[in-house]
């Protein structure tokens, strides 16, 4: 193998002993393949490990402390944030190799996996003992649950059965010193000591490494039906929301797609839908058949209103999927228009919908930037798709402008620039725009305490400090 240039040979010949060379990428060419993430972004990183178990991680942690080396970890790269692209070089840590799953306990509900686990084989185990794992981001079949935990990825199924903080129990994880913590419980409930584990979810790899997670698994419903309901305008919808997530009965799902994605779908797919449509929304329940003409009747009436222009429900799986087609039908469709986009996750409170799809479309006109709008209603997480060519100096200089005020707009709505994407490098700078100062330095204090070198996926998280901090901390 041929030693990266920037990596401290006795760093490497370090690692070469604790792990051997199979277990280490040296050669350019290779190395580019772990430089980046669904992003546009990539970086060449000095060496690429991949650890088979707990105790490799923490020898690698432990000569990155030792010789400052800058050290990402990373699942399969579907984030979009830019969260494990290496900006510092260093070393990339794969957990594509830490793929066991550890233990099924049903009598427990509970399910003890490595991070390299893909989210589609947790859910196709525990179905076989009737149970599933909530969340479901759209890049299941080959995203990893390191990558589920690292941002919090959550997906559809939140509305009614939370995010990954409230779907594990306890980790085993690795501080950027090298040492080992276990996190949390095996139990349904504990208070002893703070909730450790919620801080590590959501950290982007900056506090330390999970080497192992017990997931908390949920039963299969017995059956499921599909409403989709489609109204005249997004003042019509977000009514509805309100009125569906006002009443006792909470959909497993809860979708939510504008007119502009409406024209887009209809334009690119044999979807048919009401020419003045406005909004559509896709409403899904769950529960014991025998309960869910009840659940459909429940939820039909909430999501009725005066601008309600079609409602239409499913229950073969035939028919659902016939309605979720229209759904699906959006994402080649954006593929169609504008091959590269800018996708961002933002958060407003449900009642707050309608002023943020207003006041996108007037940021639309006013950029000349083209914003098609989807996401989850329930819990207010909407996806703004900003279509760009990137070619298109112009247009890039706009869609940074676009951008910028399309944060600015989300946080006076009392909104979160991000629900479920993280926010790595692409909402880096944005952050002390939502976190007050005086918190912000305390979260840093908390990154010190767990990686006083800094060497944890540097560069992550928060706005750039002091260049008379740590450089690995900028």
């Amino acid at each position: 193998m041929k030693p990266s240039s920037s990596l401290p040979q006795d760093a490497l010949n370090a690692l070469r002993d604790q792990l051997g060379d199979k277990q280490i990428l040296t050669e350019e060419t290779e190395r580019w393949s772990y430089g980046y993430d669904n992003s546009r972004r990539q970086s060449l990183p000095d060496a690429v490990v991949f650890p088979h178990s707990h105790e490799d991680v923490v020898a690698i942690v432990r000569t990155c402390n030792d010789y400052q080396i800058p050290l990402v970890a990373r699942g399969r790269g579907t984030g979009t944030t830019g969260a494990t692209v290496p900006l510092n070089g260093g070393l990339v840590l794969s957990t594509e190799r830490m793929n066991k799953v550890i233990s099924t306990e049903p009598a427990n509900r509970t399910m003890i996996v490595e991070p390299g686990v893909l989210n589609q084989t947790v859910q196709d185990l525990a179905r076989q003992h009737g149970y599933f794992w909530p969340p479901d981001p759209t890049s299941a079949a080959y995203c990893t649950i390191g990558g589920n935990l690292a941002y919090n990825s959550a997906g559809p199924r939140a509305v009614k059965y939370g995010t990954p903080r409230e779907n594990v129990l306890g980790l085993h994880a690795v501080t950027g010193k090298g040492e080992t913590i276990r996190t949390g419980v095996f139990t349904s409930k504990g208070v002893v000591g703070y909730d450790l584990t919620r801080l590590l979810i959501g950290s982007e790899g900056t506090l330390a490494i999970i080497t192992e997670a017990t997931l908390k698994l949920t039963p299969l419903a017995e059956s499921k039906r599909t409403i989709q309901a489609i109204y005249r305008d997004i003042e019509s919808a977000a009514e509805a929301v309100s009125a569906i997530m006002a009443q006792p009965l909470t959909p497993c799902a809860l979708e939510f797609i504008d007119g502009r994605a409406i024209e887009m779908i209809r334009s690119y797919s044999d979807a048919e839908l009401p020419q003045q449509a406005g909004a559509l929304l896709m409403i899904e329940a769950d529960g014991p058949a025998s309960q869910l003409d009840y659940a459909v009747e429940i939820l039909s009436k909430a999501a009725t209103n005066n601008g309600l222009l079609q409602i239409n429900s499913a229950n073969t799986p035939e028919e659902i999927a016939a309605l979720w087609a229209t759904r699906k039908a959006l994402s080649p469709a954006l593929r169609n228009v504008a091959p590269k986009k800018i996708n961002e996750d933002v958060v407003v409170p449900v009642s707050n919908i309608p002023a943020l799809i207003r006041g996108l479309e007037q940021l639309s006109q006013q950029y000349a930037i083209p914003i098609i709008n989807f996401g989850h209603a329930g819990n207010g997480n909407i996806h703004v798709n900003l279509l760009i060519d990137p070619d298109d100096s112009e247009q890039m200089q706009n869609a940074s402008h676009c951008l910028d005020a399309v944060f600015s707009l989300v946080l006076s709505l009392n909104g979160t620039l991000s629900g479920e994407h993280g926010v790595g490098l692409e909402k880096r700078d944005f952050v002390d725009r939502e976190i007050d100062p005086v918190t912000l330095e305390l979260m840093r204090r908390i990154k010190q305490q767990f990686d006083p070198r800094g060497i944890l996926n540097p560069g992550k998280m928060f706005p750039p400090i002091d260049t008379s901090r740590n450089d690995l901390q900028k």
